[in-house]
């Protein structure tokens, strides 16, 4: 990694995500969103498409200057309802045949601290992000989320606008420090693959969660798929939505948990960017119905009340301590990132490709219009399966991974 300039972990990391990633086609459509300040990677992204083939790249730039602005002088309803070009961006997500590559990176995590968190939270346009959500889970387009190096993000990371480091520790989490960064992403999902398989073969009806702070049962639907790092469309083409990916997940029943869970990281709420920590979580039924902080706690009780599946849970996922993203050994500050760090949990939108055709067993939590990821995995932590009949089966033992793939 030493002998690897910025400019040569930039070129890697495209390439990754333009043929590991998205694992674009000839002559496809590439719709990019990214903030103004992402200009750098999304302008590498650009060159590593137009290599591989596609047909057009269509980039859209946001600023979240702007957004504060509008949120902060009372615009925070036209905000939520979305603009036309809002709307026909998700309309184009809708159509057969494009690939989707959005780029987070908060250029400036703390610039919400001083707006009220009721307001960022009621100014998020979640009819159209759940809108958004259903295009790309329902098959038809490759898509992936990755994110980019900026000052203010190395600031929030480092306590220092230092960009080449933050890169050197991008570059330790996707592994663009191999000889070839695009076969050793292939081979890294491949192995999470086998992991999921022999998850997935044991037929869990539960997960239990325990450590300091935790003492929790999720329910699970036995016929439901435990997944990891890739996904196909309709059409058969394998993508990876998330780069960098460590994680073996599923959906759990919404109407099963019990318990206690501690958060054991901090993380930035999205898409408010309000910083949260020291998060527990108390529940009951399937719902959460009690939560404590020692910071960010109203603004994750506004996006729990923003809608009415939001405390019910649609993901549980399985990380252990050999994670890439951990042996980077920084907190990223963002959640693309940091989740993949430890195991977490999400409240809110589940998965509908994790429940096979036909399986009318139960229903995931799929019309929820948030998906947070926290994570609760970590030295001390121990994760176990439990089967229909009772069988308590180790899966990650005090932060290792122990059942045999």
């Amino acid at each position: 990694m030493a002998d690897l300039t910025t400019t040569d972990l930039l070129a890697r990391y495209s390439d990754v995500v333009v043929r590991g990633g998205l694992n674009l086609r000839p002559g496809q459509t590439l719709v990019l969103r990214a903030l103004v300040e992402h200009a750098a990677l999304v302008r590498a992204i650009v060159d590593a498409a137009y290599d591989a083939g596609a047909g057009f790249v269509d980039v859209e730039y946001q600023d979240d200057h702007v957004r504060r602005s509008g949120i902060v002088h009372g615009a925070g309803p036209a905000l939520a309802a979305g603009t036309s070009r809002d709307r026909a961006a998700a309309e184009r997500l809708e159509q057969p045949g494009v690939a989707f590559l959005r780029i987070t990176g908060n250029p400036d995590p703390h610039l919400m601290d001083d707006v009220d968190a009721a307001a960022v939270v009621g100014a998020l346009p979640v009819e159209l992000a759940a809108r958004e959500r259903a295009a790309l889970m329902a098959g038809g387009l490759q898509w992936c989320i990755v994110a980019a190096p900026n000052a203010g993000w190395a600031r929030a990371v480092f306590g220092e606008p230092d960009v080449d480091r933050l890169w050197r520790a991008v570059g330790t989490a996707v592994g663009l420090d191999s000889d070839d960064p695009v076969a050793e992403w292939l081979a890294h999902t491949a192995r999470l693959r086998r992991r999921a398989a022999a998850v997935d073969a044991l037929d869990l009806a539960a997960v239990r969660y325990s450590g300091p702070g935790t003492d929790l049962e999720i329910g699970l639907m036995p016929s439901w798929r435990w997944m990891a790092a890739t996904m196909q469309t309709t059409d058969g083409v394998e993508f990876s939505p998330n780069v960098p990916t460590e994680e073996v997940f599923t959906s759990p029943d919404p109407a099963r948990a019990e318990g206690t869970i501690a958060t054991t990281r901090p993380f930035l709420l999205l898409p408010s960017g309000v910083l949260v920590e020291g998060l527990a979580l108390t529940f009951e039924g399937g719902r959460i119905v009690d939560a404590a902080a020692d910071r960010g706690l109203d603004a994750v009780l506004a996006q729990l009340d923003s809608d009415p599946n939001a405390r019910r849970l649609g993901e549980v996922a399985l990380v252990d301590g050999g994670s890439r993203v951990r042996r980077a050994g920084v907190l990223f500050h963002d959640m693309l990132y940091d989740e993949n760090a430890g195991s977490h949990i999400a409240w809110g939108q589940g998965f509908p490709m994790v429940v096979p055709d036909g399986d009318e067993t139960g229903g995931v939590n799929r019309v929820a219009a948030v998906h947070t990821d926290v994570v609760v995995g970590g030295p001390g932590v121990s994760i176990a399966g439990v089967t229909a009949d009772g069988r308590v089966v180790p899966l990650i033992t005090d932060d290792v991974w122990v059942l045999p793939v």
